[in-house]
């Protein structure tokens, strides 16, 4: 059997009350074909992620792809509910978490992994700590992001246990897992196909979305071009899981208004609104950066990425004469005047 269940939670304007909604799928896989991934799909509403536990239902290993913390920018507070749910639903199936997987360095949403890899070495002991792991270019980012705001090298340096080379195979338990790059939103941007399953974080998106943006720095609409299409070449069966959706229906226009973590290669090749069979490059990319041109940076983008190229680990504590405080740095925009 293959189960996928999807998960929503649902956050009130009070952050202590969550509710959870769980829907599940059911199907047989035939003898003959590869034995497929236990998929678990959380959505976390407030950055509109989805958040995956992958495991193989054999050996019950698992892996987490782009797990999210809950933060607060007005009160510069970080809390875990999200993070405990992923915990939380670990425990309940009995997996043992293996690797701890970022598609890239989110620009819009904190990572929980390092979080997540604390607590998984206290349930599951030292020996079985779980790998924090991302694709190789990392380090361009990682390089690029702590000139820019000031981190110091050595919370870089070794952040992440493991980076993958292009088209690096590794095992979950009986079933193999393939890194595969997927530049455009980001030049370290990575996708992981494990069976009939692709996650591909935020390079293109459910088909009544489109594509992801291109104009971080590193980002490059030609090769998001490029990325699509190697996602295209996959069978027309396989899943495609997303690493956010916008349902762009309304209550009073209609149209879909419930997040849906993956749609078919077909489905894409389709419909994609972006991307679909028949675009050329040329239509592609010049749509792609005019569509950039007038988008506004991300809401969480500078406490983001400062935290996510540290793999999510907390920054170091300021001197006790200066508080013992965990900073971020915040550029200043100075509007109408050259400065004084």
């Amino acid at each position: 059997m293959v189960f996928l269940d999807t998960i929503f939670i649902h956050t009130s304007p009070k952050p202590h009350h969550r509710q959870i909604r769980t829907t599940a799928q059911h199907g047989v896989v035939p003898q003959q074909q590869q034995q497929q991934p236990t998929v678990h799909s959380i959505f976390e509403p407030q950055t509109c992620t989805w958040q995956y536990i992958v495991a193989d239902p054999s050996t019950k290993s698992a892996l987490i792809i782009d797990s999210v913390l809950d933060f607060d920018p007005a009160k510069n507070q970080i809390t875990t509910t999200t993070a405990d749910a992923l915990l939380a639903l670990v425990k309940e199936k009995g997996y043992t978490v293996e690797r701890i997987l970022e598609t890239h360095a989110h620009a819009d949403h904190l990572t929980a992994a390092k979080y997540l890899q604390r607590q998984l070495q206290l349930s599951q002991g030292d020996e079985a700590k779980p790998q924090v792991c991302i694709g190789k270019r990392i380090s361009e980012v990682q390089a690029r992001f702590a000139a820019r705001y000031g981190v110091p090298s050595e919370e870089c340096e070794g952040a992440f246990d493991h980076v993958f080379e292009d088209d690096e195979v590794f095992k979950l338990g009986e079933l193999e897992v393939k890194a595969l790059h997927l530049p455009g939103h980001t030049p370290d941007h990575m996708g992981y196909l494990i069976g009939e399953n692709v996650f591909c974080g935020d390079s293109i998106f459910n088909h009544d979305v489109g594509s992801a943006r291109c104009d971080f720095p590193g980002g490059n609409a030609d090769e998001l071009y490029n990325s699509a299409s190697k996602l295209f070449s996959l069978p027309d069966s396989h899943k495609i899981w997303t690493g956010h959706d916008y349902p762009p229906g309304t209550p009073t226009s209609g149209g879909r208004q419930d997040p849906v973590p993956y749609t078919t290669v077909g489905d894409q090749k389709q419909a994609n609104k972006h991307l679909k069979s028949g675009t050329t490059r040329e239509q592609f990319v010049e749509w792609r950066r005019a569509r950039d041109a007038v988008l506004g940076e991300p809401r969480l983008l500078h406490q983001a990425l400062q935290f996510n190229i540290r793999a999510g680990k907390l920054p170091g504590a300021s001197t006790q004469e200066r508080g013992g405080d965990r900073l971020l740095h915040l550029p200043v925009k100075v509007v109408g005047v050259e400065g004084w």
